[in-house]
């Protein structure tokens, strides 16, 4: 019933643009932050961004600062992320994740991931 599907993730140039989206369904997502993560091989899953429900706080890690965007539409169930000059580096799969209430406590949600590589 809950669903958080990755798109967007493929091959590009070092320098160039990609722009992830994460299709919401199964709960109410305008009630959930909504972060994307990271894992590259070999190393730990990482916080790129994330969003707060309504859309008006953002954060970013410190390697993606100036150069990603995260952003969201409420109205569409939907959250992406602008990736811009994008680096070598930043190759990993992309993770969507929601994070809520549950009654009286909160819980969150992981989509299967899209990969991203950054490769000449």
């Amino acid at each position: 019933q809950v669903q958080l599907v990755e798109s967007g993730g493929g091959l590009v140039q070092p320098g160039g643009s990609l722009r992830l989206s994460c299709a919401a369904s199964g709960f109410t997502f305008s009630s959930y932050a909504m972060s994307w993560y990271r894992q590259a091989s070999g190393k730990e899953r990482e916080l790129v961004a994330t969003i707060t429900s309504a859309g008006g706080r953002t954060n970013y890690a410190d390697s993606v600062k100036g150069r990603f965007t995260i952003s969201r539409d409420n109205a569409k169930n939907t959250m992406y992320l602008q990736m811009d000059s994008l680096k070598p580096e930043d190759t990993a799969v992309y993770y969507c994740n929601a994070m809520g209430p549950d009654g009286l406590r909160y819980r969150d949600y992981w989509g299967q991931g899209t990969q991203v590589i950054v490769s000449s």
